[in-house]
């Protein structure tokens, strides 16, 4: 088994509220009212230029596959955009326990919460409020009366239950799934099944942890100063997300390593708790959320719209807060831009459009276009017997020269 620390974790807070017990919690502020809590977020929605990408889609028609510690569909802020799914820990807190599905709401409120009211302003408005939510429980909660029990689980089984939560996600057309989770080992499940979903055209979020840049036990083995990778962000085809603070600089958690392809607010970001409350969260997970919120965005105006061509628009577009070079280990690309991915999705969709795409086999080798034409076409009856005599021909000179030959080197 893995160490506690190798858990699969909650990647929260400012060392991260991990169900392996990283570090410190969230930072959670005071209940505010509905109506001030809009204002709060207005840095966030700002910073990733989410109202302008309003204009052109609000993540209608779009499910996005929250796996995490459940989601509570009874807050004023989600009422009506939550499907509940499977419940795939094995333990039997009931979804009305207090403990349950703390952080799942919190990242499902980020994504899609719809306030108290869209026109009036109030409560939490999500990246893409008219997207709907898919919540599969994999995970619980530190506080959760179960989480002991699930500790001591054997760590195949840990990974077993993720590899089927991302599974029923396809099963139930989920279009993104966002992955606020971490974990310290790869699993040959878990790749399998994302990969099923990437291949069903899933795009596919997860946040790549809160260990920080300074990793000890990588400064202490002389690898690097970047943090150990995080899965399922290291993963091929997932789209990794660090976290920045409100003056777009690297936050003190966000692990840098090459998971991350791009960044988004990741210290105080406002969410609705499960208990109808407002906080303020931190860590990569919240900004795995709003990345996946962009995501939604971009596959609800194009629905036909490749994964790989929404990471494209997503890094291509992204706004590099760092110096020294388009790519950073903390930010990756880049800080999220919301309108501008979008309007590059629509340039790529364009550019590929679904009905000219070919199977990727055919692109090995440089497909058949990049294949000669054979020099000789089939042969029929009468060429078969044309090519029979010339080789008999061919035979016979062959032979008399072979005599020749020996004529001469008897005469040598």
């Amino acid at each position: 088994m893995l160490t506690r620390a190798g858990r699969l974790s909650c990647a929260l807070a400012g060392g991260g509220l991990a169900l392996a017990l990283a570090a410190g919690p969230a930072v959670a502020a005071s209940a505010a009212p509905a109506d001030s809590v809009r204002g709060q977020q207005l840095w966030v929605l700002d910073m990733l230029d989410v109202q302008a990408a309003w204009s052109l889609s609000n993540g209608a028609n779009v499910t996005v596959a929250v796996i995490d510690s459940g989601v509570d569909q009874n807050v004023s802020d989600l009422t009506g955009s939550v499907i509940t799914g499977t419940d795939f820990t094995e333990l039997k807190t009931p979804a009305s326990n207090p403990n349950w599905g703390l952080h799942g709401t919190w990242m499902a409120s980020i994504i899609a919460g719809h306030g108290d009211g869209f026109e009036d302003g109030d409560g939490i408005i999500g990246v893409a409020p008219d997207a709907r939510i898919l919540s599969i429980r994999v995970i619980p909660d530190t506080s959760d009366p179960g989480y002991k029990k699930y500790d001591n689980e054997p760590e195949n089984q840990i990974q077993s239950e993720l590899a089927e939560g991302i599974r029923e996600a396809v099963r139930e057309h989920a279009q993104v799934i966002s992955m606020s989770i971490g974990y310290s080992a790869a699993s040959g499940v878990v790749r399998a099944a994302l990969q099923y979903a990437y291949s069903r055209g899933i795009v596919l979020v997860a946040s790549s942890g809160n260990s920080g840049n300074n990793d000890e036990s990588h400064v202490r083995s002389g690898a690097h100063g970047w943090a150990p990778v995080s899965f399922p962000a290291e993963y091929p085809g997932v789209i990794g997300v660090g976290a920045v603070t409100s003056d777009r600089q690297p936050t003190s958690f966000s692990s840098g390593n090459l998971s991350v392809q791009v960044a988004a607010p990741g210290k105080s970001v406002p969410a609705q708790g499960r208990n109808g409350s407002y906080y303020t969260v931190s860590g990569t997970s919240p900004a795995c959320a709003l990345v996946a919120g962009v995501a939604a965005l971009i596959k609800s105006k194009y629905p036909g719209i490749s994964p790989a061509e929404v990471m494209e628009a997503l890094t291509t577009t992204a706004q590099q807060p760092m110096t020294g070079g388009s790519y950073n280990v903390l930010t990756g690309f880049g800080i999220v831009d919301a309108d501008a991915a979008l309007i590059e999705a629509g340039k790529l969709v364009q550019e590929h459009p679904a009905g000219t795409r070919v199977a990727l086999s055919a692109h090995f080798g440089g497909g058949a276009a990049a294949a000669p034409a054979a020099p000789v076409g089939p042969r029929g009856p009468g060429q078969l017997v044309v090519f029979v005599l010339l080789a008999l021909v061919s035979l016979a000179a062959a032979g008399a020269g072979l005599a020749v030959l020996r004529r001469r080197s008897d005469h040598g």
